[in-house]
């Protein structure tokens, strides 16, 4: 790979943009460690050190490269990091960016991993998640709250964002069908002229190191090209799918990691939308069809996930250490717990890079494309539908201790009993929310106070 064996010159001189692989390494740390509280607090992290104090890329250009993001299967803010580490320092910058933004989170999640299969039944550790989880739900709806107020700028993407969120969460609509409906929608619109798909100019500085590269002569590996896209997909391809080929042809389709490997490749694939949509598919099969963790454990990971730097969607490999705890294949059981971890995280994030690496170069060729803008507005604005619908999901399971289905007349969705509340849970979560949105309090806060209440609350006999 020509790419990247250019890239690998970049650590010993500053290119054209006058930022140095070095330089950037830093800041890539940096980012890595900030990176708490979901996609909304990721990208924003982004947002402030890159745009804002280091002006390494405008505002225009970094949420282009977003709404290209959310448009992909998987975490959007760790495609963002890998997006930006491209067009910085090639293939090199760009698995550096995203390799870092997710290794935090890995060592992170393994280790509460190891503490929960352990000692999860222990009251202080129940505790302990309990109160995670009440912060997790106020947290995730703030996430509504903050990517709605960017994305729902008229009663059109509002109309979007409704239409998305019925579909999913009444009538189980396919995501991949909303995104789609979504898209042609938006760029039908953008053609015709409505001003409602236009993209918003969000100002910024004229000066930012990316856009002045960019501005005059187009640095080869931005351009499009069509034997270079071939042979990185290909490479990528083989990263990603031979060790899954591998263990279906030693192992066996019925293996448990096996199945890890099929289905979180598959989840690669189809989950479009970002952590939060990603979460709930995973949610959904995980504890209903292949009875891995129950829905109150995919929660407990969820709070692992919310506590620990990196992408939200570092959930997963929670659920694949447990999968693989509990069906151990003949070895020990943490070893085996560690391993589908590993497997989970390497088959959900290697597609990442190659989406990236693949489609980027086209979408900088596209930037101007006004039907495009539009297609990516209105899917964002679906997006928000879909985020609506998890936080459902998450308030039906913390504040409920019994759900029942509903299938009728078309719907189908799972409805609350009224009367298995949980009533501290209820408080908790109250608490979190004016925590956040009356208070302004930080990520790291809530967490905090809301682990020390649940914590409290067991040692008072309350839970």
């Amino acid at each position: 790979m020509t790419d990247l064996a250019a890239s690998q010159k970049i650590g010993a001189q500053s290119p054209a943009h006058g930022i140095s692989f070095n330089e950037a390494l830093l800041v890539w740390m940096r980012v890595a460690i900030l990176s708490f509280g979901g996609p909304a607090g990721q990208i924003a992290v982004m947002h402030r050190i890159l745009v804002e104090e280091k002006n390494w890329i405008s505002e225009g250009r970094f949420l282009h490269a977003l709404n290209y993001c959310m448009l992909l299967p998987g975490p959007e803010a760790q495609q963002l990091a890998t997006y930006i580490g491209w067009l910085l320092h090639r293939t090199v910058g760009g698995i550096v960016a995203g390799g870092l933004f997710v290794l935090p989170g890995v060592f992170a999640i393994m280790g509460l991993s190891y503490i929960y299969a352990a000692y999860g039944n222990v009251g202080f550790v129940e505790a302990l998640f309990f109160g995670l989880k009440a912060a997790v739900l106020a947290i995730v709806i703030q996430a509504v709250v903050r990517v709605g107020k960017r994305a729902l700028r008229n009663p059109i993407m509002i109309a979007l964002a409704a239409a998305a969120f019925v579909a999913i969460f009444f009538f189980g609509a396919p995501f991949p069908l909303i995104i789609v409906s979504a898209a042609i929608i938006g760029f039908v619109g953008a053609r015709l002229g409505r001003p409602e798909f236009a993209a918003i100019d969000h100002g910024g500085k004229s000066s930012a190191a990316i856009d002045s590269m960019l501005g005059e002569a187009v640095p080869d590996h931005v351009r499009p090209n069509t034997a270079r896209t071939l042979r990185v997909g290909a490479v990528w391809l083989a990263l990603w799918l031979l060790p899954v080929l591998a263990l279906l042809i030693v192992l066996g389709p019925n293996d448990v990691f096996s199945q890890i490997a099929i289905f979180f490749s598959k989840m690669a694939m189809v989950t479009f939308g970002g952590a939060y949509a990603v979460l709930a598919y995973v949610a959904q099969q995980a504890a209903e069809y292949y009875h891995w963790v129950t829905p109150r454990e995919m929660l407990d990971g969820l709070g692992m996930a919310e506590t620990t730097p990196g992408p939200l969607i570092m959930v997963v490999q929670f659920v694949g250490f447990m999968a693989a705890f509990r069906e151990a294949s003949g070895l020990p059981p943490m070893l085996a717990g560690t391993l589908g971890g590993l497997l989970t995280t390497w088959v959900t994030f290697t597609p990442c890079f190659l989406w990236i690496f693949v489609g980027a170069p086209y979408i900088e060729a596209l930037r101007g494309n006004k039907a495009l803008a539009g297609a990516l507005s209105a899917i964002t604005a679906a997006v928000v539908g879909v985020i609506l619908n998890l936080s459902i999901w998450f308030a039906l399971h913390t504040l409920f201790r019994q759900t029942f289905p509903v299938h009728t007349l078309g719907l189908s969705f799972d409805a609350p009993v009224i009367t298995s509340i949980d009533l501290p849970a209820l408080v908790l979560s109250i608490a979190a929310a004016t925590a956040i949105f009356r208070f302004n309090a930080g990520m790291l806060v809530v967490l905090a106070a809301s682990c020390a209440g649940g914590i409290l609350l067991r040692l008072a006999g309350v839970i």
